[in-house]
């Protein structure tokens, strides 16, 4: 979809350019006619985009040489001027659409940003990207991947927006940070080796969250880089802005959501130690 999206603007942009020179009047009316049809597409493809930045970038670029080219058709074509400077506002406002684009549903966008507003010390959203960062030194007990209880509520909170119709088909991708302190205490190495171990281990936590509060376990993606992508700089004792889990919900591939087995808490397990029943014969 996103080709077809670059192919008509990129068709668009070059009829205009076809303007700069003379034309008979018929030919630039079958221009008209062919831009109308175009921007009927452009505006239908809008609403189908996905949250690829550097593709927003291009279809931003894309516009801006449109309008361009619009521009000089204005001052050297011999059309109707009016007609004209009504297509070059028609333009700019689809740019200024584009330039507050956002890969979610509206709806999913107001609830996100309201649950944040609520919440300021545990996570903020950034509706751009479809993606919220949880605060580590809010979200877990220090070096360690249990949930506060604070953030499991407002998880629970996140699993109801989740499950609404506007998100339903929206895959979450859990990516777990961490700063660049490494782990000393001998009792947080034998559950974390590493921060890398750490970062994923919190990530699968949020993740078990949402599965828990009912969430399709097939819907996840979960990740963890430790201190290797930070946004901060650390100091000697690391950075809380690098201590962070973020969550991107992005669109469904086709097959996942055509996939069967998705009962919201295939993907949780409970282990029993001790409790004497019968392992498969190829347990791990």
């Amino acid at each position: 979809m996103r080709t077809a999206t670059l192919v008509t603007i990129a068709t668009l942009g070059a009829s205009f350019a076809a303007l700069t020179g003379c034309v008979p009047q018929n030919q630039y009316d079958d221009l008209m006619s062919a831009y109308r049809s175009k921007e009927q597409q452009l505006l239908t493809m809008q609403g189908e985009l996905d949250t690829s930045r550097a593709n927003e970038e291009m279809l931003r670029k894309q516009f801006a040489e449109a309008a361009a080219d619009l521009k000089r058709a204005r001052e050297l074509a011999g059309g109707d001027k009016g007609e004209i400077d009504a297509l070059q506002k028609r333009y700019e406002e689809l740019l200024a659409q584009v330039n507050n684009l956002s890969p979610l549903p509206e709806s999913v966008n107001e609830a996100l940003t309201k649950l944040a507003e609520e919440n300021p010390d545990l996570f903020e959203f950034d509706a751009k990207r479809g993606m919220l960062r949880f605060k580590s030194d809010v979200t877990f007990d220090l070096g360690s991947a249990k949930l506060t209880s604070k953030a499991t509520g407002v998880l629970k909170q996140f699993a109801s927006i989740l499950n609404s119709g506007a998100a339903s088909d929206l895959e979450v991708r859990v990516v777990g940070h961490t700063d660049n302190v490494p782990i000393r205490r001998s009792s947080t190495m034998q559950q974390h080796p590493t921060n890398v171990h750490l970062s994923a281990h919190r990530a699968i936590s949020v993740r078990e969250a949402l599965v828990g509060d009912g969430v399709s376990s097939n819907r996840f993606m979960v990740a963890g880089y430790g201190e290797f992508r930070p946004i901060a700089t650390n100091s000697a004792r690391g950075s809380e802005q690098n201590r962070r889990v973020e969550v991107f919900l992005v669109p469904m591939p086709a097959n996942a959501l055509e996939s069967t087995g998705t009962t919201t808490n295939s993907g949780s397990t409970t282990v029993n130690a001790g409790s004497g029943t019968t392992e498969p014969e190829n347990f791990k």
